[in-house]
């Protein structure tokens, strides 16, 4: 049947098929931090979607806050990436490659040798994160970033970029939400900082627009995405602080002047001020991509109202991996196993079969 989901949509001068993304979701299957086959099998699995984005992927040793995430700043790993990106192809979908650095969100334990936990300011994450060597522990005071810190993991942003555009990946997408890097700088909470980068909005915003600005130098604004989640306390952030509103707002009209691909919006419902998402599709005249929650009726009703050009599942997608046909036929959608979401190999991961292949069985 057809569905606006089921159309097609032209993003920076890729043809997607459909309107349907594949959300970002970390899955902890890169053993050394590297991707591999399996990885390559499973992101193949889901090229039914129009865009496919991929799990955070940091820029930096430094980044790699989680347990068995993949990087890219070397060239196994842009190897890797690259036969990602032919599976995905070979599906029939574009992808984009979300680059997140975990910040002060992670533990040395699952840092390489000779990185460290950076931050804003010198400011604990509540809560624990993994580690595969001792378990649960809390997240560590990390080491407040100095001016050439800065220089230098805007650098690393701009270098895994470029390295991801040579492995045939078609986007890249900034990961400023959920209390990864950017998003710590943009919060008062964990941003506390007394120069250029602190004490007020605009100067929050400063460390992503300079990541932007210089990926855009590097790669062209076409090939750049950006994911943002205004008033989401996620990896302990302040929501709804004073300003809010009218700083996010800001930071959408600069990110809209510079003509970048797309911005994700994470739109769970009842998350966001009223009337905020029609403010940003107001502003914003780029790919707008809406995330949070989504099933296909609400997708065709954000469709139908000019919300949004594309909508993004994650969730559905990891126990559907024909999820597009899915939803463009109304068929069911199969239950994931959530005590498989991160550990290491295929169960859990793979071995969830398409709808063809569960008829047939």
């Amino acid at each position: 049947m057809t569905t606006r989901l089921n159309t097609p949509h032209t993003l920076a001068g890729l043809t997607l098929r459909n309107r349907v993304v594949m959300a970002p979701m970390t899955r902890s299957r890169a053993e050394g931090n590297v991707p591999n086959a399996l990885m390559a099998e499973y992101y193949g699995q889901r090229a039914g979607a129009g865009l496919v984005i991929t799990e955070g992927v940091s820029p930096s040793p430094n980044g790699l806050g989680y347990s068995r995430i993949p990087g890219l700043f070397n060239a196994e790993q842009a190897r890797g990436w690259a036969d990602v990106a032919k599976a995905v192809h070979a599906g029939g979908a574009k992808i984009s490659i979300q680059l997140m650095h975990s910040g002060r969100i992670g533990h040395a334990a699952n840092l390489p040798a000779g990185a460290e936990v950076l931050g804003p300011s010198a400011i604990a994450a509540a809560g624990q994160v993994w580690t595969d060597t001792s378990g649960m522990q809390p997240h560590p005071v990390p080491r407040e970033m100095t001016a050439a810190d800065i220089a230098a993991t805007r650098q690393e942003y701009v270098r895994a970029a470029i390295l991801a555009r040579e492995a045939g990946i078609d986007l890249v997408e900034v990961h400023a939400a959920n209390g990864y890097l950017p998003g710590q700088f943009l919060n008062p909470k964990s941003n506390q900082r007394g120069d250029e980068y602190g004490g007020n909005g605009a100067n929050r915003a400063r460390f992503l627009l300079e990541i932007v600005d210089a990926t855009i130098a590097a790669i062209g604004a076409g090939h750049v995405g950006v994911r943002v989640s205004p008033f989401n306390p996620f990896n302990d952030l302040e929501a709804g602080f004073e300003g809010e509103r009218e700083d996010f707002l800001a930071l959408v009209d600069e990110l809209a002047r510079r003509g970048i691909a797309y911005l994700s919006l994470i739109a769970t419902p009842g998350a966001l001020p009223e009337g905020l998402v029609a403010e940003v599709r107001a502003r914003f005249e780029g790919t707008l991509i809406l995330a949070g929650d989504y099933d296909a009726a609400r997708a065709e009703t954000d469709l139908a109202a000019g919300l949004a050009d594309l909508i993004a599942f994650g969730r559905p997608f990891i126990a559907n991996p024909d999820l597009p046909a899915r939803l463009f036929a109304g068929k069911p959608l199969a239950e994931m196993d959530a005590t498989k979401l991160y550990s290491p190999g295929p169960e859990g991961y793979t071995d969830y079969p398409a709808l063809r292949e569960t008829a047939a069985a």
